[in-house]
């Protein structure tokens, strides 16, 4: 079987439909804090505009995107990037997009005189923990039964790395 080139771009508003299917059909208790998008909401918004996005498009169809975004407003942590919400169709998982998209995310976080990165993740969600493990992130931090979902307490797990290597 042949894979697609894959090329990653930051996104644009006319990827608002695609990026909306796409967090639909990705939704999962596996690393979904919010509960599931509803069909025809919006994907971006005043608060996450098409500029924090990276996307992936393979054979001119998008099939993941991952949000990078300063952690806070604050002068004090201008240095970081934190990525907040990763996600690859089911039908190009397993073929190094969201590797792509990750190491886009940090390529791009160094462009903009980040140092630091960082990220949560749900601690049950093994596949996400060792990709970014495997991409030389660090848990950094436990918040232990942080989360109450689907009837369950959930870690949050904090995990960090330098952009300097």
């Amino acid at each position: 079987m042949i894979v697609p080139e894959t090329l990653i771009r930051t996104a644009v508003q006319d990827d608002d439909a695609a990026l909306a299917e796409l967090d639909r059909t990705t939704w999962s208790t596996l690393h979904a804090v919010l509960p599931a998008p509803e069909p025809g909401a919006p994907f971006f918004d005043e608060r996450h505009p098409p500029a924090d996005y990276l996307v992936a498009v393979r054979g001119g169809a998008v099939v993941g995107y991952v949000r990078v975004v300063p952690p806070t407003p604050l002068a004090a942590t201008a240095h970081v990037r934190q990525i907040q919400g990763l996600a690859v169709a089911g039908s190009a998982r397993g073929e190094g997009v969201a590797r792509a998209l990750l190491r886009a995310a940090m390529d791009r976080a160094r462009a903009e005189g980040a140092v630091r990165i960082t990220l949560r993740v749900l601690a049950h969600n093994t596949p996400a923990r060792a990709l970014y493990a495997s991409e030389g992130f660090a848990v950094e931090g436990v918040l232990p039964g942080e989360l109450f979902l689907d009837g369950a307490y959930v870690d949050d797990v904090l995990m960090g790395r330098s952009l300097r290597d």
